[in-house]
């Protein structure tokens, strides 16, 4: 397999080099890709050095597969450049998601959508990632009339630039921002830009994502999404409304046996998801799960997972895992 990563240098590309690295992924040549002032740049992977190519250089070298997490106007430029030239296309960017003839795959869900014919796949959210992993099983069980998500969401998902913003803040130095306000003993009310309605985008991705990825319009989904103080990873408050009635206990039974979910959810121990330990793991964790009180067929739930591995780069990586499996690279 031929894998190119593109945004190589960036705090994604870097993950997605160490899951394909850490899952043994059958790679025989690597090309690392990156912008202009990055190219002849040298990266390590596996013990072995390679110089960072361009984008032109890349789709001539057409590999199998190439991963993208370079943005999104650099998605729409070039993964069509890279699909006709044969290479299938994993994008981590917003800019295929919602594309009606793009699939849009979290793989332990609806991996089966896809096909040959698949030349540029769309990796969702990172918040969406974790609440459908979580809620697709119920969904099938209970059947998801509402939900209602607030996230509280880490700086990493912002890039390099904000994670240096808060160890300024917390050393005291001024330096450049990566949000309008400190990030240090603060909770911001603002991913992404706003649309008309007054959500952010990153707000409405939860809304349409969702959606699509379970395959049922008829969701209704309302969210709020917050930027907190965080490195580990996302945390999500999620209350689902079903149409039919379950037992806590079967809920807790049917996620522990869900592939890439941990329960973690034992009060006498004080056992439940935190960012600090999903840090550096490819899981989605679930814990806080009880009744909501106050309305009929109604769940709470807490979950939690490092956004820059399955929220972005371990999910890229198993999407190439299946369709390897699937023989359809």
């Amino acid at each position: 397999m031929r894998i190119a990563v593109v945004g190589a240098t960036g705090m994604v590309g870097e993950i997605m080099l160490k899951v394909l690295a850490e899952r043994n992924f059958p790679v025989t040549e690597l090309i690392p890709v990156a912008s202009e002032r990055s190219v002849g740049k040298e990266i390590e992977y596996k013990g072995t050095k390679y110089k960072v190519v361009g984008m032109q250089t890349a789709v001539d070298m057409k590999a199998d597969i190439a991963v993208f997490s370079a943005g999104g106007d650099t998605s729409l430029e070039w993964a069509p450049k890279f699909a006709a030239a044969g290479t299938t296309v994993i994008d981590n960017s917003s800019a295929w998601r919602m594309d009606p003839t793009k699939k849009l795959v979290v793989p332990e869900i609806n991996a089966s959508v896809l096909t040959k014919e698949d030349k540029i796949i769309a990796n969702p959210n990172c918040s969406t990632i974790q609440m459908v992993l979580a809620l697709a099983p119920l969904h099938r069980k209970y059947n998801i009339q509402r939900i209602i998500v607030s996230t509280y969401q880490s700086i990493t998902g912002t890039g390099v630039k904000a994670v240096k913003q808060l160890e300024n803040e917390y050393a005291g130095i001024q330096g450049d921002m990566a949000y309008k306000y400190p990030i240090h003993r603060n909770a911001i009310p603002h991913c992404d830009s706003f649309e008309e309605n007054g959500y952010t985008k990153e707000e409405m991705k939860l809304v349409r994502e969702t959606q699509k990825i379970l395959g049922d319009n008829t969701i209704r989904v309302t969210a709020t999404a917050v930027r907190v103080p965080v490195v580990g990873g996302h945390s999500e408050a999620v209350n689902v409304e079903f149409t039919n009635d379950f037992d806590v206990n079967e809920v807790r039974e049917i996620l522990h046996h869900t592939d890439g979910v941990v329960v973690q959810d034992n009060l006498d121990t004080f056992t439940y998801p935190m960012p600090l330990y999903a840090e550096g793991k490819n899981d989605v964790f679930v814990g806080r799960i009880r009744r909501d009180e106050s309305q009929p067929n109604t769940l709470n739930m807490w979950i939690v997972a490092d956004n820059l591995r399955k929220g972005a780069a371990t999910n890229t990586i198993q999407i190439a895992e299946y369709l390897i499996q699937a023989g359809l690279v």
